[in-house]
């Protein structure tokens, strides 16, 4: 399995951005997937999660409300749909899967990562 992230770049406060992950390998439709982040002297964080069918999601409440996870079984591609952005969005942003779900908040029991997108919001 491979991850691929892309769609990052920089924008103003209250943009918008979409971020893809492109899925390679099989069972695709078996995983749970998520975002985490990761800013400059931080630990990477959780931000949101679904699962394999897409119809569980789980998000950080940092991003409630303005970030919305989505995946596309036919593309093999998982989404992060981010609204209203904040300069403290600011971070790398990795996508990450197969983990079971109800842990899916645990960075350490993913296993499979992406190499990651850098998302910078400027105020």
């Amino acid at each position: 399995v491979q991850l691929q992230a892309s769609g990052g770049g920089l924008v103003q406060a209250g943009d918008s951005l979409r971020l893809s992950c492109a899925f390679s390998g099989r069972a695709f439709n078996t995983y749970n997937m998520g975002w985490f982040r990761q800013g400059s002297g931080k630990e990477r964080e959780f931000v949101a999660a679904i699962n394999w069918s897409g119809g569980i999601t789980d998000y950080a409440d940092s991003v409630k409300g303005r970030f919305t996870i989505s995946r596309d079984g036919a593309k093999k591609t998982m989404y992060l749909q981010m609204n209203t952005l904040k300069p403290e969005d600011t971070a790398v942003y990795y996508c990450a899967s197969r983990v079971p779900w109800g842990d899916q908040r645990q960075r350490y029991l993913y296993r499979y990562w992406g190499q990651g997108t850098q998302v910078t919001v400027s105020s």
